[in-house]
C-alpha cells in the first residue's frame, strides 16, 4: 500500500509538473516570456501559485525547462535525420520542416533568439551554448557534403556555417511577421541548391537583362517609420527628451519592453514619473519614439543615399554594419530584443516590425532587381530570394554577435556573402 501510495503521489506530481510546463510553453509562445507571469501560468495549469512554486522556483527555471525539452528533442532529430541520410546529403530543410510541424517551436525560438541576447536574460547562456552546438552539428554536415561533392569545393565551411545558422534564425523571425511571404523550408532548400555552385559563379553566356523596355531606373528609397515630431521648445526640454530616449533605449535593450516600467525609466533619467509623462504621455508613445530614433540613426550609418548603382549600394552594406557595431551597439541591442519580443500580435510594437520587414523586403527586392538589370546580379539568382536571405542573415548575424562579440564580425560575413552574390563581371 505504501509503495502504491508513493508511486501514485509521484505520478500526480509528474503530471502536475508536465501540465505546468505545457501551460508555460503555450503562454510564452502566445504572449512572450516577458509578458507572462507565474500567476498566469498557474491559472492556465489549474494549480495554485504556491503549488507551482513547489515545482519551479522561478519563471526563469520554467523557461529553462521549456527550452531544454525542445532543444533536446531537436538535437536528437538532427542526429537521427543525419544518420539516416545519404552520404553528403544536406538535411537542414528537412529539420526545418519538422520544426515547422512542432507546435510553438518557431514562435518560441523566434522570440527567444533576440530576447535572450541581453546578458542578464535567464536564457542567455543556454542560447549561447545552443549556437555553439548548432555550429558544430552544421559543420559536420557541410564537411561531409563538401567531401562528397554536394557543395562546391571552394566554399569555406566555417564561414558558410555561421551565415547559414544566422539566416535560419532570421528566417524564423521573418516568417512570424510575414507568414504569407516567407517560407523557411523553401528558403533553406533554395540555399542548399546554391551551395553546389562555386563562389561567385556566373554563366559566361549571361548578359545584363537591361533593354529599352526594362530600364534600370532610379534607386528606390527605403520607407521607414514617420519621423517623430520635433518640439521646438526650450533647449533644456530637448536635452531631457534626448536623455529619456537614450535611457529608455538602454533599458528596453537590457530588460525588454514588458519588464521595463515608466518608473524605471524616470528613475534612470533622474526625473519624476509625471515629468516623464509630460514629454511622453504613454509607454507606447515612448516605445514608438525609441524605434523611430533607432531607424533614423541606423539609416544614417548605412549610407543608403549617394550610391551610383544598386550594386554599389548593396556592396556598401558591410561598411555601414561595421559602423553600427562600433559606434551604436545599443541600437543593435534594442532592435534585437524588441523585434523578437514583439512577435506576439498583441505586443504594441508588432505592427511596426511587420511593416518594417515588409518595407525592407520590398526595398531590397527592388535593389537586387536593378542589380540584375545592370548585370551585377547573375541571372540565375532571384531578386526576392536574395532580398529575403540578406535581411534574414543580417538580422541573424546581429543576434549571434550579441552572444559572442569577440568571435563574430558582422561586416566580414556580410562582405563574404555579397562577394558571392554580386561577383565582378
Amino acid at each position: 500500500m505504501t509503495t502504491t501510495a508513493t508511486g501514485s503521489r509521484h505520478a500526480r506530481a509528474a503530471a502536475t509538473r508536465q501540465r505546468i510546463l505545457t501551460a508555460a510553453h503555450d503562454l510564452f509562445v502566445t504572449r512572450g516570456y516577458r509578458s507572462t507571469s507565474l500567476r498566469d501560468i498557474a491559472t492556465a495549469a489549474s494549480v495554485s501559485h504556491p503549488g507551482l512554486l513547489g515545482h519551479f522556483a522561478s519563471k526563469d527555471d520554467l523557461l529553462g525547462e521549456v527550452v531544454a525539452e525542445l532543444e533536446a528533442e531537436n538535437e536528437t532529430v538532427f542526429s537521427a535525420i543525419s544518420a539516416a541520410s545519404e552520404p553528403g546529403e544536406l538535411v537542414f530543410s528537412g529539420i526545418a520542416e519538422r520544426n515547422a510541424r512542432t507546435a510553438g517551436y518557431l514562435e518560441l525560438f523566434a522570440a527567444l533568439t533576440g530576447e535572450a541576447s541581453a546578458p542578464g536574460h535567464p536564457a542567455h547562456e543556454r542560447m549561447r551554448a545552443r549556437y555553439c552546438r548548432l555550429r558544430s552539428l552544421s559543420i559536420d554536415v557541410l564537411e561531409d557534403a563538401k567531401h562528397h561533392g554536394v557543395i562546391a569545393a571552394d566554399r569555406d565551411v566555417d564561414g558558410e556555417t555561421v551565415r547559414h545558422t544566422a539566416g535560419w534564425d532570421g528566417l524564423q523571425l521573418l516568417s512570424q511577421y510575414l507568414p504569407d511571404r516567407v517560407d523557411v523550408v523553401e528558403m533553406l532548400e533554395e540555399r542548399e541548391n546554391l551551395w553546389a555552385l562555386p563562389l561567385g559563379w556566373r554563366d559566361p553566356d549571361d548578359e545584363p537583362s537591361s533593354d529599352s523596355s526594362d530600364p534600370a531606373g532610379p534607386l528606390p528609397a527605403l520607407r521607414t517609420t514617420a519621423a517623430a515630431d520635433v518640439d521646438p521648445g526650450y533647449a533644456v526640454g530637448r536635452r531631457r527628451r534626448a536623455q529619456i530616449l537614450a535611457d529608455a533605449t538602454r533599458l528596453f535593450a537590457r530588460d525588454g519592453y514588458g519588464d521595463t516600467s515608466l518608473q524605471d525609466i524616470a528613475t534612470a533619467v533622474g526625473v519624476s514619473k509625471s515629468t516623464l509623462l509630460h514629454h511622453y504621455p504613454s509607454k507606447e508613445l515612448l516605445l514608438s519614439a525609441v524605434l523611430t530614433e533607432r531607424d533614423s540613426a541606423i539609416n544614417q550609418n548605412q549610407g543608403f543615399a549617394g550610391a551610383a548603382s544598386a550594386g554599389e549600394l548593396l556592396r556598401g552594406i558591410p561598411d555601414g554594419a561595421a559602423l553600427s557595431a562600433q559606434e551604436e551597439p545599443g541600437l543593435i541591442e534594442v532592435y534585437a530584443v524588441l523585434s523578437c519580443e514583439a512577435v506576439p500580435a498583441a505586443h504594441p510594437a508588432h505592427d511596426y516590425f511587420a511593416m518594417r520587414f515588409a518595407n525592407a523586403l520590398d526595398y531590397f527586392t527592388e535593389l537586387f532587381r536593378l542589380a540584375r538589370i545592370d548585370g551585377d546580379l547573375p541571372a540565375h539568382r532571384d531578386p526576392e530570394h536574395e532580398a529575403t536571405w540578406l535581411i534574414a542573415m543580417w538580422d541573424g548575424l546581429q543576434y549571434q554577435w550579441l552572444y559572442d562579440r569577440e568571435r563574430l564580425d558582422i561586416a566580414t560575413h556580410l562582405r563574404a556573402h555579397l562577394d558571392d552574390v554580386l561577383p565582378p563581371r
